[in-house]
């Protein structure tokens, strides 16, 4: 527990490693401040206003860590700021119930970044499955807490990215000129068909789920009708990078499944304005991205406490073809920018 936050990640891994000197991360001789835009927490107090119990099968071996271990875990890693947001929990809640959550939740990571502006930021929460009232909660974030950003699922509740109603929300992420992160939430999966071994509905849903909502935001027009959005998806964009020239054919082949002029581009025009998290785990999958969407619109990501990437700095590092320009980019220089980190 730290300032009412709570560190889930391996207690194991972390009291078994001896204590390691920071690691500085340089570019021919050149200092680098790394910026990690996905990293986790939770508001243990949050959780409990929810009436929810950590998943064991899911967090296993995840158990809380005290901040002094996962400061130790980034400076062995070389990462000097983690970007905090909390797993989308809250968007089956009432109003009222989620009001309490997200405004526990905002207040304590605001409160916890200020004390610890040299090592942490963080996402702001909002009850997106109400849109007037998280256009109004992203409002206080930004004006009165400090926030730069703001962490939302795939699905708002019920309803797609896209849907009409969000837009209010949209708008005001738009007027602030906030970064909006888009984590994945549980794929529905009413036919079990990602039941069995393999974590599958991680290991391949998060990733659809992010495909699928990246996609109506692009061919309903949400980013035609609020232009100025940054958005940065996670896990990489999903698979919808690696497949876009798919989508850029689909109007084309099947007219009568599209509004006519819209979008009004070309689909993977849009990939190429919005940004990704680092996360996709090889570094050719990492110069594949940066070939179709543009190197400086990678930031770099971690999903601590998560063990997907051992070692995310030394992926952007050791991947081929990058000009020291968009390496400084991806490890810090992007997201900085974005976030208007000091």
């Amino acid at each position: 527990m730290a300032g009412g936050l709570a560190f889930v990640g391996c207690d194991a891994l972390a009291q078994s490693l001896p204590p390691a000197a920071r690691r500085v991360i340089e570019l021919n001789g050149r200092r680098i401040r790394t910026v990690d835009v996905h990293a986790h927490c939770i508001v243990p107090a949050a959780a409990v206003l929810l009436n929810q119990q950590p998943n064991r099968s899911e967090l296993l071996p995840l158990a809380g860590e005290p901040l002094a271990a996962r400061v130790a875990s980034m400076d062995r890693l070389g990462i000097d700021v983690a970007v905090l947001s909390i797993n989308l929990n809250w968007y089956g809640a009432e109003r009222d119930l989620v009001t309490q959550v997200t405004t526990m939740q905002n207040e304590q990571l605001a409160e916890f970044c200020m004390t610890h502006r040299d090592r942490f930021a963080a996402f702001a929460s909002v009850a997106l499955q109400f849109p007037d009232l998280a256009a109004a909660q992203l409002e206080q974030a930004v004006t009165k807490l400090g926030f730069r950003g703001v962490a939302i699922g795939t699905m708002a509740g019920r309803r797609e990215l896209s849907d009409r109603a969000l837009d209010p929300f949209w708008a005001k992420a738009e007027e602030l000129g906030v970064l909006v992160f888009i984590h994945p939430l549980a794929t529905s999966d009413p036919n079990g068909r990602l039941a069995g071994n393999g974590a599958l509905g991680n290991a391949i849903g998060n990733p659809l789920e992010l495909t699928i909502a990246l996609s109506h935001l692009i061919f309903e027009g949400t980013l035609d009708r609020h232009s100025g959005l940054k958005i940065c998806a996670a896990h990489g964009g999903g698979y919808l990078p690696s497949y876009m020239h798919r989508s850029n054919h689909s109007c084309g082949v099947f007219p009568e499944q599209c509004t006519p002029g819209q979008p009004a581009k070309a689909p993977g025009e849009y990939l190429k304005q919005l940004y990704y998290d680092s996360i996709v785990f090889t570094e050719e999958g990492l110069r594949h991205l940066a070939a179709e969407v543009g190197a400086e619109q990678i930031l770099l990501g971690s999903d601590a406490p998560y063990p997907w990437v051992e070692s995310p700095v030394d992926v952007v590092l050791r991947t081929p073809g990058l000009t020291d320009r968009a390496r400084t980019a991806m490890l810090g220089g992007t997201a900085a920018r974005l976030l208007r980190l000091a």
